[in-house]
């Protein structure tokens, strides 16, 4: 009886392990007390070190909490990895659902791309959830290799010839590309996907932009010239029926002010060029005054996300 019972019980040991490998995976880390190495060892080279009060770089990848899967999203695409795998410990219930949440929420994963240096932003993402706990990112960039080496060879040539040895201040510095940018690019009313409007390579190469191209491409001069910037989107009001907003925000002397170049490069009915900077390094309290006398939401933010730029009044 007993040489019987032995094999039956292997038998049964065998089918469970089958069909319950994840959970037995997870039992057997639980059971040796050991959690899954994940880390981010080699970022690329447009990483940003910098923290934000939305969100911050972690090297901690076992998450507690919502703000913890944030930082570990962040991380992530920010270091420019493709494929990343980390895993939801037994103390946090709420942690395979609270990560779908996310990563359903495509208007809080346009915001976290907003926080990463351009060409680390994402087109899309993809995440794998299983009931041991195990969550894998797969990560869509938005630019390719090749898109990012003539971006960037082309931008650090413009910043050696446009900032001369007699531009020395922040805000002359910053007009100088702020001008460049706008004298050489036209609103691209056809968003023709073919000339990437979209992304900085539109503005820089083909001389036309969406408000994503325009801004994208002040993101990538500033981290070039050494400025801590982000991008700020327009938080959506209930009915609006618009596409939103996109534009820029750079740290100067420990203040964050706003600069919209789409807004400064308006298209006119004359078919004549214009240059403004009435949008041009203002804090927030000035946003609100320059958009005081037009009927539109483009420049309404959500102040819990850019908390940065969240006005002194409250």
């Amino acid at each position: 009886m007993k040489r019987l019972l032995v094999p039956i019980i292997c038998l049964i040991i065998i089918l469970f392990t089958i069909l319950s490998l994840d959970n037995v995976t997870y039992g057997i880390m639980v059971f040796l007390n050991k959690t899954p190495n994940s880390t981010i060892t080699s970022p690329n080279a447009y990483y940003k070190t910098n923290n934000y009060i939305f969100v911050s770089n972690t090297t901690e990848f076992t998450p507690y909490g919502i703000e913890d899967l944030l930082n570990i999203m962040y991380t992530i695409i920010n270091s420019g990895t493709s494929n990343f795998t980390f895993y939801c410990p037994k103390e946090y219930s709420n942690c395979l659902s609270d990560m779908k949440e996310i990563t359903k929420n495509q208007t809080l994963l346009t915001h976290l791309n907003n926080f990463v240096h351009p060409f680390n932003s994402f087109s899309s993402i993809e995440a794998s959830l299983s009931d041991s706990g195990e969550i894998i990112i797969k990560v869509n960039y938005l630019y390719t290799e090749e898109e990012k080496e003539q971006i960037i060879t082309k931008v650090r040539s413009l910043i050696a010839s446009l900032i001369t040895p007699d531009i020395t201040t922040d805000y002359d510095k910053i007009k100088v590309i702020h001008d460049y940018i706008i004298n050489n690019t036209k609103y691209d009313l056809n968003t023709d996907e073919s000339i990437r409007s979209y992304i900085a390579y539109g503005p820089l190469f083909n001389n036309v932009a969406t408000c994503n191209g325009y801004t994208d491409l002040m993101a990538i001069f500033l981290s070039e010239m050494g400025y801590d910037n982000i991008k700020v989107a327009t938080t959506k009001q209930s009915g609006d029926t618009t596409e939103g907003h996109v534009w820029n925000a750079v740290k100067l002397e420990n203040v964050w002010l706003h600069l919209d170049l789409t807004w400064d490069d308006p298209v006119s009915t004359d078919n004549k060029d214009y240059l403004y900077h009435k949008y041009f390094l203002i804090d927030t309290s000035e946003l609100i005054t320059a958009d005081s006398n037009i009927t539109s939401t483009d420049h309404v933010f959500d102040e819990t996300i850019y908390a940065e730029l969240k006005t002194t009044s409250n």
